[in-house]
C-alpha cells in the first residue's frame, strides 16, 4: 500500500504537465516508453523550457516546419501570380497537374501514411516541391513548358503524402482540449514560410518594373525547399509519442497494405457522414486561383504582387492565432463552439466576398490586358490591399475550421489519416478545376461567383453534421474500435488534475 511519504516523493508516474502548454516532461507521465529515454526528457535554454522531443507539441513543430520549407514557399511562389511568370498560362497547366494527381494520390493518402510511416511520407512529400520549382528556374531560360507540367504531376503524388501526413498528425497528436491550439501553431509557421518566402521576391524585385521573377528567386526557393524534405527525417514514429497525460496516439500497432486499404473502405462505411463535409472540401482551396490569378496577377506590377503576397499571409498568421485560441475555449462546450464557428464563417463569407464582388465590377479579363498595373504608390491602393488582407484571413480561418470539425469527430490517428486524405484529395480536385477554367480564359466575374457561391453553399450542406456529430467529447472506447490496440496501451495514466497516477 502506497503511504503518506510516498505519495510526496517524485515518482515517474507524477507530472506537473499542463495538456494545453508545449512544455512538459512526456518521461513523467506514467505510460511505458517505447522509444529511447532521452525522447521523453525537456531540456532548457536559458529561461526557455523546451518540450521533450517525443511529445506531440516538439513533434507537431517539426512537421509545421517541414511544410514550412517546403509547402510555404509553394505558397509564396504562386502567391506571386502565374508561378512568378508574366503569363499565367504555363503556371495554370502546371497546378492542373499538380491537382489532378493530388486528388487521385490524396484521397488513398491515408494508406500510404499508415503503412509507409510519418518520416518517409513526408519526405518524399518534400522533394516534390525542389523539382517543382526547379522546373520554373529552367522555365526561365527554355521556356519549355513540359518540364513544369511534368513537375507538377510528380508534385501532386508528392503532396498528396504529404499533406495526409501532416493531417494526421496535426489533428490525431494533440488532446481533445487543445485541438484548436495545435492547429493555429502548425498553421501560423507554416504561413511564416509563405510570408518569409514572399519577401525574397520583394527585395529581389523591390527597384523592378518587370512582370516576371529573377533566377535568384527560384534558387533561394530550391535550397529552402531541399532543407525541409531533409528536415522530416528528424521525426520520431508515431508509435513513440507520449502526451502529458501519459496516453498515446491511437493507432495501428502491425498495419499492412490490406489492413489499411480495408480501413479506408470502413471510414467510409462507418464515417458516411463525413461526405457533408466534402462540399467544404472542395470549396477550401478552390478560391486560391481567383485571387491570385485574378485578383493579384492582372492588376498589379510586381512588386506591389510580392507586397500582397507577404500581407496575405501575414493576415493568415493573425487568423490562425485567433481562430485557433477561440475555437479551444474552455469555458464554452465544444458542440456550441462548433455551431458558433460556423456562424461566424457564414458571416464572413458574405461580408468579406461581399467587398470582392465590388472590387471585381471594377475590370473584366479583356481591360486588365490594357489597363496599366497598379504600383503601391498608385492612388486608391490601399482598398484592394485590404481586401487581399481578408482574403487571406478568410482562408486560413475556413482551413482551421474545417481540420478542426474533423479532428472533433475522432481522436483515432488511422480514421484521421484518412479525414486528411479525403480533404487533400477532394480539396486538390478543386483547385484543379479552377485552374483549368482559368488557363481556358473564363471570364473573371464567373471565376469570383464560383467561388462565393460554393463557398456559401458549402457551409449549408455541412451545417447538418456540425449540429448533430460534433460531440462535447469521443470516448476512448470508441476511438480505440478503429485499431488493433488496447485501452491500456493508450489511455491516459496520470490526471492533471491531481498530477497522481490514474487506476487502471
Amino acid at each position: 500500500m502506497a503511504t503518506t511519504n510516498e505519495k510526496s516523493e517524485p515518482s515517474a508516474t507524477t507530472t506537473n504537465a499542463d495538456p494545453h502548454s508545449p512544455a512538459y516532461n512526456a518521461s513523467e507521465a506514467g505510460q511505458p516508453l517505447t522509444g529511447r529515454p532521452w525522447m521523453y526528457r525537456s531540456r532548457r535554454i536559458g529561461p526557455v523550457k523546451l518540450p521533450a522531443y517525443a511529445s506531440p507539441p516538439f513533434q507537431l513543430g517539426l512537421v509545421a516546419f517541414v511544410c514550412f520549407l517546403c509547402p510555404g514557399m509553394f505558397n509564396a511562389i504562386n502567391g506571386l501570380g502565374a508561378g512568378g511568370q508574366l503569363d499565367a498560362t504555363t503556371s495554370d497547366n502546371a497546378n492542373v497537374a499538380v491537382y489532378s494527381t493530388f486528388s487521385v494520390v490524396g484521397f488513398f493518402a491515408g494508406t500510404f501514411a499508415n503503412r509507409m510511416g510519418i518520416k518517409l511520407t513526408l519526405s518524399f512529400g518534400g522533394l516534390g516541391y525542389f523539382i517543382y520549382i526547379a522546373s520554373f528556374l529552367s522555365y526561365n531560360h527554355n521556356h519549355n513548358a513540359g518540364f513544369p507540367i511534368f513537375a507538377g504531376a510528380l508534385l501532386g503524388v508528392c503532396a498528396g503524402l504529404l499533406w495526409c501526413a501532416q493531417g494526421a498528425i496535426m489533428m490525431s497528436y494533440p488532446p481533445e482540449a487543445s485541438k484548436g491550439r495545435y492547429i493555429s501553431w502548425f498553421w501560423m509557421i507554416f504561413n511564416l514560410g509563405a510570408v518569409l518566402g514572399s519577401l525574397i521576391p520583394l527585395g529581389q524585385n523591390i527597384h523592378s518594373s518587370a512582370g516576371n521573377v529573377n533566377d535568384g528567386t527560384y534558387i533561394g526557393f530550391m535550397v529552402l525547399t531541399f532543407c525541409g524534405a531533409v528536415l522530416a527525417w528528424l521525426l520520431v514514429d508515431a508509435r513513440h509519442v507520449q502526451r502529458a497525460d501519459g496516453s498515446h496516439v491511437v493507432l495501428m500497432k502491425h498495419p499492412t497494405w490490406q489492413s489499411e486499404l480495408l480501413g479506408l473502405l470502413e471510414t467510409l462505411k462507418t464515417d458516411s457522414w463525413v461526405v457533408f463535409l466534402f462540399p467544404m472540401f472542395i470549396a477550401s482551396n478552390w478560391f486560391y486561383t481567383y485571387q491570385f490569378n485574378v485578383v493579384n496577377l492582372p492588376r498589379f506590377n510586381v512588386r506591389t504582387r510580392a507586397l500582397n503576397n507577404v500581407l496575405y499571409w501575414i493576415s493568415q498568421i493573425i487568423s490562425a492565432y485567433i481562430c485557433g485560441y477561440a475555437l479551444d475555449l474552455s469555458r464554452v462546450r465544444r458542440s456550441v463552439r462548433a455551431k458558433v464557428a460556423w456562424a461566424v464563417l457564414f458571416v464572413i463569407t458574405m461580408a468579406i466576398w461581399g467587398g470582392g464582388y465590388a472590387w471585381q465590377k471594377q475590370y473584366t479579363r479583356a481591360s486588365a490586358k490594357v489597363d496599366a498595373p497598379m504600383d503601391w504608390t498608385t492612388n486608391g491602393y490601399v482598398g484592394p490591399m485590404f481586401l487581399y488582407m481578408f482574403y487571406g484571413f478568410y482562408d486560413a480561418a475556413w482551413q482551421m475550421c474545417v481540420y478542426w470539425f474533423m479532428g472533433a469527430l475522432t481522436n483515432n490517428g488511422r480514421k484521421l489519416a484518412n479525414f486528411a486524405g479525403f480533404y487533400k484529395g477532394i480539396q486538390s480536385a478543386g483547385a484543379g478545376i479552377t485552374f483549368r477554367i482559368d488557363a481556358l480564359k473564363a471570364p473573371y466575374m464567373n471565376e469570383f461567383a464560383s467561388c462565393w457561391g460554393l463557398l456559401a453553399g458549402s457551409l449549408l450542406i455541412a451545417l447538418p453534421l456540425i449540429l448533430t456529430k460534433v460531440r462535447d467529447t469521443v470516448p476512448l472506447e470508441e476511438d480505440i474500435k478503429f485499431s488493433d490496440e488496447t485501452i491500456e496501451e493508450v489511455m491516459p495514466t496520470v490526471s492533471l488534475e491531481t498530477h497522481e497516477p490514474k487506476a487502471r
